[in-house]
C-alpha cells in the first residue's frame, strides 16, 4: 500500500536538479508524493510528475526569532493537513524547523546533512545557536544522511542524533542526463566555474587567475556560470567586456554546457555536502581542478581526475591551471575518462534512490 510522502525544501532547485529521480521513483511505486517549498518555476515540472504541491515561504538566510516559530507553526499546520507517514528534510531550515514539528505530531522524519553552511562550520554564536536547534530538533528523530565523514563526525562530536546516522554518495548524479561526452580536443582551451557566484565558492582567485592567465595564454578561454551575488554584478561586467571571461548567467543545459568545455574549476572553500557541479563534471567526462575542502576531496583523485589547488590561493590556482594547458589532449582526456569511471563506481544517483525508498518503504 503507498504511503503519502512530503518532501521540506527551501527551493525548487534543491529538489528539481538533485531529487527528481527519488520523485519520480516513488510516485512510480504508487506513494502520494507531496512537496513544501517556496513556489519556483521547477514546481510546475514536479506537478506535471503527478507530485502535490504546498507553497511555505521562507527566508533562506537570517534568524529572525519570530519568523522562525511561524515556520514550525506552518509545518505542523501542513502536516495536519495532508497526514504524511513520513517527512524528508533537505537543507538547514527545513531539517530543523521540520524536525521539530513532525516530532509533535510523530511523524517519521529524515533529514539529508548537505553541508554545514558557513553559520555552523566557523564557531561563533551563529554557530552555538544553530547546534542547540540541531540537538532539539533531531531528538528521536528516524535517519540523518550525512553527505561526508567530517560532517557526520561534527554532529558525533556534538551528540546530535548519534543512533540515526547513515552516509549517503552526496545527492549521486543521474548518469543519463549527465552522460559521457566525447572529449574537445584543440588548441583552444576552456575553463568553466559553474556555481552560485560567491567569495566562498572561490570566485574571486577564478577570476584573479582568469586575469593572470590571459597575459600568457591568449587562446585560454574562462567562462562563468551561475547567480551572481550582488557584490560580483559589475566586476563580472567587466571582465566580460574585457574579454577576459565569458558569463552566461544562470543555465539549464549543464551537461550541454559542460561538452563544450575542457576543464572545470571549483576552488571552493565554502563547507560543502559533496560538490554537484564536480559529480556532473566528471559524469561528463571532463577533468576537474578543485581545492581538498570536505565534500570536494571525496571526488578529486589528485593526477587521476583531475588536480587539487590550496584553498583561497590564487597563485596555487594559477600554476595548476597552467599545468593542466601544457597537457597532451590524450592526458587531459584520460583525466576525463577516470572521473567518470569514479562516479560510475561510487557516486551513481540509483543508489541514493534506493536508500530513500527503504526509508519510505519501513516507515
Amino acid at each position: 500500500m503507498g504511503k503519502t510522502v512530503l518532501f521540506l525544501v527551501n527551493h525548487d532547485v534543491v529538489i528539481y536538479n538533485f531529487r527528481l529521480e527519488i520523485v519520480e521513483r516513488l510516485i512510480a511505486d504508487g506513494h502520494d508524493v507531496h512537496i513544501s517549498s517556496p513556489y519556483g518555476e521547477r514546481i510546475d515540472d514536479l506537478v506535471a510528475l503527478g507530485a502535490k504541491f504546498h507553497d511555505i515561504s521562507m527566508e533562506r538566510h537570517g534568524m529572525n526569532p519570530f519568523r522562525e516559530f511561524k515556520l514550525i507553526g506552518e509545518y505542523k499546520k501542513l502536516f495536519r493537513e495532508i497526514g504524511p507517514d513520513i517527512c524528508l528534510g533537505f537543507t538547514i531550515k527545513p531539517n530543523i524547523y521540520g524536525a521539530i514539528a513532525a516530532r509533535k505530531l510523530g511523524i517519521p522524519f529524515v533529514a539529508n546533512i548537505t553541508g554545514l553552511g558557513t553559520a555552523v562550520e566557523n564557531p561563533g554564536l551563529s554557530q552555538r545557536i544553530i547546534v542547540l536547534l540541531y540537538k532539539y530538533a533531531f531528538r528521536g528523530i528516524r535517519r540523518v544522511f550525512f553527505q561526508n565523514e567530517e560532517n557526520r563526525r561534527f554532529f558525533a562530536e556534538r551528540n546530535i542524533a548519534v543512533r540515526a546516522p547513515a552516509m549517503l554518495p552526496g545527492s549521486g548524479v543521474n548518469l543519463s542526463r549527465y552522460p559521457y561526452m566525447p572529449y574537445p580536443c584543440g588548441n583552444r582551451i576552456r575553463f568553466a566555474f559553474i556555481s552560485r557566484i560567491m567569495k566562498e565558492k572561490g570566485t574571486d582567485q577564478y577570476l584573479e587567475a582568469a586575469e593572470i592567465i590571459k597575459r600568457t595564454h591568449p587562446e585560454a578561454e574562462f567562462h562563468v556560470c551561475g547567480f551572481a551575488e550582488d557584490e560580483y554584478s559589475g566586476r563580472l561586467g567587466e571582465l566580460h567586456t574585457k574579454g577576459i571571461v565569458n558569463y552566461h548567467g544562470m543555465i539549464r543545459d549543464v551537461a550541454g554546457f559542460m561538452a563544450e568545455m575542457n576543464c572545470i574549476v571549483h576552488p571552493t572553500y565554502y563547507p560543502e555536502g559533496i560538490s554537484n557541479v564536480l559529480l556532473e563534471a566528471c559524469a561528463t567526462g571532463r577533468p576537474i581542478i578543485t581545492t581538498d575542502r570536505s565534500g570536494c576531496r571525496e571526488v578529486v583523485e589528485d593526477g587521476v581526475n583531475g588536480f587539487v589547488v590550496e584553498a583561497k590561493n590564487t597563485q596555487s590556482l594559477v600554476s595548476v591551471l597552467e599545468k593542466f594547458i601544457a597537457l597532451p589532449d590524450e592526458e587531459k582526456e584520460r583525466l576525463g575518462k577516470n572521473g567518470r569511471a569514479k562516479v560510475e563506481r561510487e557516486f551513481d544517483r540509483n543508489i541514493v534512490v534506493e536508500k530513500y525508498v527503504r526509508e519510505v518503504e519501513n516507515a
